[in-house]
């Protein structure tokens, strides 16, 4: 079930004004430049296909996402297909040079059954020469020790009403992050709340399910400027391709 900022109309407007500093945008735009036709998988509200799109990709572009609220973000610009579902449901077969995921979006995955599910249906939507790209925060990092009630940003509305968000962290278990995301302003007295779980899985881990899962990595990057990944890097990029 997808998390509220995303289900919810309002909070799914303020998605973008949350991420204006996105590092992972021109590296995600260089790879879908040099793919003919590309699945952005959890496309949110759609602004990469779209930058890509006025930016000159002629070819096949398709978002899908399984939260109604992002997809009416994303339906603003009408020159790339919009699907609302998940990718096991969605019946793609060997139709993508590139199947892709950005926003940490696959770290939803909590269970190896999950990603293994998930990177089957990558395969099944691949072409036999496509490529898969992600990434996850490595857990080594720690990232979510900085997700604390003290680091508030706050954003503008379409209303031109100020909106603080925070974040705070519930529940350590093992590799699964528990924490909120807390919307407020002083135009209502409400609070709106998201909760969301994800998951830090080690880099050695991952690549074990992407190995049983028939991939091979091709690149694997620490950060966007596509240098190294070590055990002190704050990403796990990685670009796998089918054998």
């Amino acid at each position: 079930m997808p998390d509220l900022l995303f289900t919810d109309d309002y909070l799914a407007s303020l998605y973008d004004k949350l991420t204006v500093d996105r590092g992972d945008e021109p590296y995600y735009l260089h790879l879908v430049h040099s793919a003919p036709s590309v699945l952005d998988v959890g496309c949110g509200t759609g602004t990469l296909l779209h930058r890509a799109r006025s930016d000159g990709h002629r070819g096949r572009l398709v978002g899908l996402d399984p939260a109604p609220g992002m997809l009416a973000q994303a339906r603003r610009y009408p020159d790339i297909e919009w699907v609302q579902g998940t990718l096991p449901d969605a019946g793609f077969a060997g139709e993508f040079d590139l199947v892709y995921m950005t926003g940490h979006a696959f770290q939803v995955l909590l269970t190896d059954a999950d990603i293994t599910v998930l990177l089957d249906a990558v395969r099944a939507a691949l072409k036999p020469t496509g490529r898969f790209a992600f990434e996850t925060l490595n857990p080594l990092a720690r990232a979510w020790e900085g997700w604390t009630p003290q680091d508030v940003t706050e954003i503008v509305d379409d209303a031109g009403t100020a909106v603080r968000v925070w974040q705070e962290v519930e529940s350590v278990e093992g590799e699964l992050v528990t924490f909120t995301e807390s919307f407020a302003s002083d135009a209502s007295p409400d609070v709106q709340v998201s909760r969301s779980t994800l998951r830090f899985v080690h880099a050695e881990h991952l690549d074990r399910l992407l190995t049983e899962a028939g991939f091979v990595i091709d690149e694997r990057y620490g950060y966007w400027d596509r240098s190294l990944f070590t055990p002190h890097s704050r990403e796990i990029i990685t670009v796998a391709s089918t054998r």
